[in-house]
């Protein structure tokens, strides 16, 4: 996903809900080395197979591991264990470049997921739709003629292949179509995983906004995932707004979501402390602002609304920062994982999980293809 192009209207995203009150709910520290899980030039099945999303796990019915963050020819990584994840070269969801707007079939990432029974798995999918690459655009440029939306697909077989409705399920979309509002990138951007709080199901994502809808990061849930069209933003006092496909007769969105802070752009992960109930997301960001440093940091919050001030886990360049002077490497796509959590969808954590994030090599100005999957032990303390 081309998230250096996104971060041009979302680095000083709106906040509408403010950080909560010092001092800090947890501290996260990094207590080994680095570990390759996928390396590019080494683990590929084709030149599609580069990390390009945030690692998103389940755990499948017969108790192995799937692993999904690859690119818009998807595909899993699997294994018994996080130990021994490989990348099975099955594509589980392939990008049409379809020319039709309203097909939502140009370039899609799978980037949640959610299973009861390691059989059948929900999907969010990140759909991004380029007029320009369609000769369907007034203006010129890619981010000029960037459409935005998120999607939904079912698996039925443990995430070995996933299919999309006809026509597609769109869980959140501009309400306006297409060749609306040209000249800056529309729509939303990059969910988070899915998670859980009681009988709710909960994702993140970034939206750049348009008239009537500020931009920032937007809360949505659900009080069935099986159901696409239950999914609800939090508008500032309840789950009411909603984004249907703007291309069906008869859709009407309802309402605006609250930008909630301290998120600048896309949020990696968010996971549940099983001690303390608190939750921890982890993210990255370029300097500016609140953001002493570029690289990944974390904030805490007790209720996904308020969160304490961020905190920087590695320092170092992002895909949000100039690769020109980046010195050869870049650090991006960070999310937290307990390979010891309860159930099949690892969205909570103890008292250390594993970080995992994607580095990217530069070669001038240029991002290449050359990016591994590396993962990191964390320490975690959470303050009641």
């Amino acid at each position: 996903m081309l998230l250096r192009l996104l971060l041009a209207c979302l680095c000083v995203a709106a906040v509408t809900v403010p950080a909560a009150a010092e001092p800090p709910l947890s501290a996260l520290t990094l207590v080994g080395p680095a570990r390759t899980v996928f390396k590019a030039g080494r683990d590929a099945c084709d030149g599609h197979d580069v990390p390009d999303a945030p690692a998103r796990a389940l755990r499948e019915a017969d108790g192995g591991i799937a692993l999904f963050g690859m690119h818009y020819r998807n595909r899993a990584l699997r294994g018994r264990d996080f130990d021994s994840l490989k990348l099975d070269c099955r594509i589980v969801l392939d990008s049409a470049f379809k020319p039709e707007p309203e097909a939502f079939d140009d370039r899609t990432w799978i980037t949640a997921t959610w299973t009861e029974d390691g059989t059948r798995v929900e999907a969010l999918l990140h759909e991004e739709y380029h007029a320009d690459t369609h000769q369907r655009c007034r203006t010129t440029g890619t981010l000029a003629c960037w459409y935005n939306a998120i999607l939904a697909a079912r698996s039925t077989d443990g995430g070995r292949s996933f299919t999309r409705a006809t026509p597609p399920t769109v869980v959140a979309a501009p309400p306006f179509r297409q060749e609306v509002e040209q000249g800056r990138h529309r729509g939303f951007f990059n969910p988070s995983n899915i998670f859980s709080d009681g009988r709710f199901r909960y994702f993140y994502a970034s939206t750049t906004g348009w008239t009537g809808q500020p931009f920032g990061v937007c809360l949505f849930r659900s009080d069935d995932v099986s159901d696409p069209a239950r999914w609800r933003a939090f508008d500032g006092k309840a789950f009411t707004a909603r984004f249907p496909n703007p291309y069906l007769k008869g859709a009407k969105p309802v309402g605006s979501c609250a930008p909630v802070g301290p998120f600048p752009a896309p949020v990696g992960s968010v996971s549940r402390h099983r001690g303390t109930g608190a939750w921890i997301a982890v993210f990255q960001a370029s300097t500016g602002g609140v953001f002493s440093r570029s690289g990944i940091y974390w904030s805490t919050s007790r209720d996904l609304l308020a969160w304490d001030a961020p905190r920087l886990l590695i320092a170092g360049p992002t895909l949000y920062d100039d690769p020109c002077t980046s010195g050869g490497e870049l650090v991006s796509y960070p999310s937290l994982l307990d390979p010891a959590a309860p159930g099949r969808n690892f969205d909570t954590i103890g008292d250390t999980a594993t970080l995992f994030t994607v580095t990217l090599k530069t070669k001038g100005c240029e991002v290449t293809s050359e990016r591994d999957l590396v993962r990191r032990p964390v320490a975690i303390k959470v303050w009641p």
